[in-house]
């Protein structure tokens, strides 16, 4: 619920792009802090308890951030929804994979899609709210109570999928990426960094460049989210389909051109369409990643899903401060330009999504 209003809370600390990036990088800090020990965590508290807590957590500190008027304060706030995410986010993929175990399909990309549903969601009532002077507090408190209102609910119902067999079930508290993983994190970056830069820097990139309404800056991460959810929502069946390489390639692909029209379009409907492109490119990446990595079995699936997560998310953690770095002196078109490379790292090691997952 944050990120279509990151311009207006700008405004409210009156802060250049470089000390935003830096107080945003609270987000990711507290993820790596959660992560360090998600698995030990999630050992102690089933899923329901975990989720249901770490929501409220989560909600509760982005409600205390619409508050900021100082980007230090911004960036404690942010630092616990950050510790908050990091545990539902690891949480959440193991209970995919374990289902995709006990029923024998595949529903990783189709689980992660919810995830861009709430962004995509966030992002519609985020451009209303800020179209129609709605501030900042009143509009996260909406979104606070509303969300807990909706996990309370769905899992009060929910039963939980029972744990999935592997080699080794003792919990660690730090986790040490093996070379596998490594693999599956150089995959990764060009989607993660990507995925963060549009999140992050899509609304102010449509104020700064094109000074459109407010509404119109935020469909730049409403369609980029859009795009993320109908992607996954339909990705498993295209993915047992054509097989995880083929739609990896193509998604890289998508990206691609996606990014060309961010970085060197001056119309703002085909920028916008480019963050649409951009979001449905970094759709299935992860959830490919996350997939492979649940399969190892040198660790526990929770263990190997938090160390992928954990090396992946520094992309998040020093984007925001390298990004805005370069928004401010270089320019914000700058700022995505330099996604391009990691694209090429990407197609590189697709190969490392190689798993063992093919029910059938």
């Amino acid at each position: 619920m944050i990120f279509p209003r990151i311009g207006d809370l700008q405004i409210q600390m009156g802060i250049g792009e470089s000390y935003l990036g830096l107080a945003l990088s609270g987000l990711p800090i507290g993820v790596q802090i959660a992560l360090l020990f998600a698995d030990k965590i999630l050992s102690l508290f089933n899923f329901k308890i975990a989720v249901s807590v770490s929501i409220t957590i989560l909600g509760f500190f982005l409600f205390l951030a619409s508050f900021s008027y100082e980007p230090w304060s911004f960036f404690i706030f942010l630092l616990f929804a950050g510790i908050a995410v990091g545990i539902v986010e690891v949480a959440v993929n193991i209970e995919a994979d374990r289902v995709e175990f006990k029923i024998r399909k595949k529903i990783m990309n189709r689980s992660h899609s919810f995830w861009s549903l709430g962004f995509f969601s966030a992002g519609l009532l985020g451009a209303v709210f800020s179209q129609l002077n709605v501030t900042p507090t009143f509009h996260f408190l909406f979104c606070f109570v509303l969300a807990l209102l909706l996990v309370f609910y769905f899992t009060k119902k929910y039963e939980v999928a029972p744990t999935r067999p592997t080699l080794n079930e003792k919990p660690s508290l730090f986790v040490i990426p093996s070379n596998k993983i490594m693999a599956l994190v150089f995959f990764t970056l060009s989607a993660m960094l990507i995925e963060g830069a549009g999140i992050d820097w899509s609304v102010i990139f449509m104020r700064d460049i094109f000074n459109t309404p407010p509404f119109i800056n935020g469909m730049a991460l409403f369609l980029g989210a859009a795009a993320q959810f109908i992607v996954r929502f339909n990705a498993d069946n295209v993915i047992e389909r054509f097989g995880s390489k083929n739609i990896a390639k193509l998604s890289i692909i998508v990206m691609f051109i996606g990014l060309i029209f961010v970085s060197f379009s001056n119309f703002p409907y085909l920028v916008l369409f480019g963050f649409f492109l951009m979001g449905g490119g970094t759709a299935v990446l992860f959830p490919l990643a996350v997939s492979a990595a649940a399969q190892f079995s040198d660790k526990t699936a929770a263990a190997n899903v938090a160390s992928l997560a954990q090396i992946s998310f520094i992309v998040f953690l020093i984007g925001p401060p390298f990004l805005g770095y370069i928004a401010e002196t270089y320019g914000i078109r700058i700022s995505f330009m330099i996604c391009f490379p990691l694209l090429f790292l990407s197609w590189g090691f697709i190969s490392s999504i190689d798993k063992k997952n093919d029910y059938g």
